[in-house]
């Protein structure tokens, strides 16, 4: 049996692409592991949020502020792709678990970075006529944190929520069956090719599945699934895995259940410090965001201590009391420029969506719609994201000439939230070794393509993701 098209990847992407192609009376094959556990769908806290996001260093350029497009355009689409995931899977339990998004400027990170950040979030709502209230982080009953790392600013934006993951997951999977999709829970081993076309997939087992059309969207590991396309990868970003932690804890009897999502802005390579209701006392707790050679499957226990410090101190000191229900792990895709890697490559019937670092599951409905409009000859509705085919030279980012600042930037806002206490004088010591080491690094990796600051700053780490990015250099060189 040859499908219409196989979409390899089982998380809110790949899941979403399927369910979208079956819709549309495509015969679908969706191949993955649904019970993936250390894959970024997983453990995401799934905030539908848009201007809660933003940095400074989006809207740097124009490749970040048509990733701010996208996330807009992303969030409209919610409403109706619950009512159809509700109708198609006759599940009628609600994916959505808060109301609004509270944005917090507490007085645990650097000025430098954490209050740009949010300075930068009030301006784009109002650059972008969003409505939002300032308010006096006071007014947020549910809010108690230890009084060192008080907060001092806050904004509510009403129109970003969150959604359950899991159970998004689970109408994705109901969705697709009932469309009569086919759905493989085992996970792929590479693309099938013949003649530099792709023709399929072959199974771990060993089994091989034939189709017209190939879509992966396995995250982190997708460009490990295409040996057979060795010279067409070369030429693509290569990817990088955004090791996060996040934790499910119990509320202790008697207390509340913040009714909003609760985050900082993003600060230190990783997402803000944020906690999701997710029902029944359950509250979800993330914030971790570190690159790893390669994925991971388990927690390290630094990371788990670092993130419950984080939650008593800054959000509430009655967490103490909370019983953790689970410590998951999810591996983001971050890709060497920073962009996600969205289209097909070239004419092999081969398409890649994946990169999207931490905007994969908010994005979900829009990459399906895009996808599915991109392998059906259909029109995109006007949304041209051609600029992140993932056949491209680096995309840039932030400016060169202003990489270096901004890594060490970031690096001694990890020290402050890490509560560091060093004297006056180490401070001009350890910025000068810090740019010193991360100029040199760059002028070796490229005399103009340059990396994002948190690959520059883990690169440096890593042998192995210098010799990544200098293969992916020399390609376009």
């Amino acid at each position: 049996m040859e499908f219409d098209v196989i979409v390899v990847g089982a998380g809110a992407i790949g899941a979403s692409i399927a369910y979208e192609l079956s819709s549309r009376g495509l015969n679908v094959c969706r191949v993955g592991e649904t019970g993936h556990t250390n894959a970024a769908s997983k453990a995401a806290g799934a905030m539908n949020g848009c201007f809660g996001e933003v940095t400074s260093g989006l809207l740097a350029s124009d490749h970040g502020r048509l990733k701010l497009d996208m996330d807009l355009q992303a969030r409209k689409l919610w409403p109706t792709w619950a009512e159809r995931l509700a109708d198609a899977s006759g599940i009628r339990t609600s994916i959505f678990t808060a109301s609004g998004t509270h944005v917090v400027l507490n007085t645990a990170g650097m000025d430098e970075l954490d209050t740009v950040n949010y300075e930068t979030i009030e301006r784009s709502l109002q650059n972008y006529g969003e409505p939002y209230e300032t308010i006096d982080p006071r007014a947020i009953k549910w809010l108690s944190p230890n009084h060192l790392v008080r907060p001092l600013r806050g904004i509510f934006i009403p129109n970003e929520h969150s959604v359950n993951a899991n159970l998004l997951l689970e109408k994705l999977d109901a969705a697709l069956l009932s469309t009569n999709g086919t759905l493989i829970n085992e996970n792929a081993s590479r693309v099938l090719s013949e003649g530099g076309v792709a023709i399929g997939v072959e199974l771990i087992s060993g089994e091989r599945l034939l189709g017209k059309k190939v879509v992966v969207a396995a995250g982190v590991q997708s460009l490990e699934l295409l040996h057979e396309f060795n010279t067409l990868v070369k030429k693509i970003p290569p990817l990088f895995s955004g090791y996060g932690v996040s934790i499910l804890v119990k509320l202790p009897d008697g207390m509340e259940m913040p009714k909003s999502v609760i985050r900082t802005p993003n600060r230190a390579f990783a997402c803000g410090l944020h906690c999701v209701p997710r029902g029944e006392n359950i509250l979800y707790l993330g914030a971790t965001n570190i690159l790893s050679e390669r994925p991971k499957n388990y927690a390290l226990i630094s990371d788990v201590q670092f993130l419950l410090d984080c939650a008593v101190d800054q959000l509430n000191i009655d967490l103490h009391s909370a019983e953790i229900i689970s410590i998951q792990v999810g591996n983001r895709p971050i890709s060497a420029d920073g962009f996600p890697l969205i289209g097909e490559c070239g004419k092999q019937k081969l398409w890649l969506v994946t990169g999207t670092y931490r905007d994969g599951l908010h994005q979900s409905p829009l990459l399906a719609a895009y996808i599915a409009d991109s392998l059906t000859d259909s029109k995109t509705g006007g949304l041209d994201l051609s600029t992140f085919n993932p056949v491209r030279a680096p995309l840039t980012g932030l400016a060169r000439e202003l990489t270096v600042e901004e890594t060490v930037k970031q690096m001694f806002a990890t020290g402050y939230e890490y509560r560091w206490d060093l004297k006056a004088y180490w401070f001009p010591i350890i910025d000068k070794g810090l740019s010193t080491n991360y100029q040199q690094l760059i002028d070796e990796l490229h005399p103009l393509f340059t990396p994002p600051p948190e690959l520059i700053a883990f690169s440096y780490l890593y042998e192995s993701m210098r010799v990544k990015l200098t293969q992916y250099y020399k390609e376009w060189s």
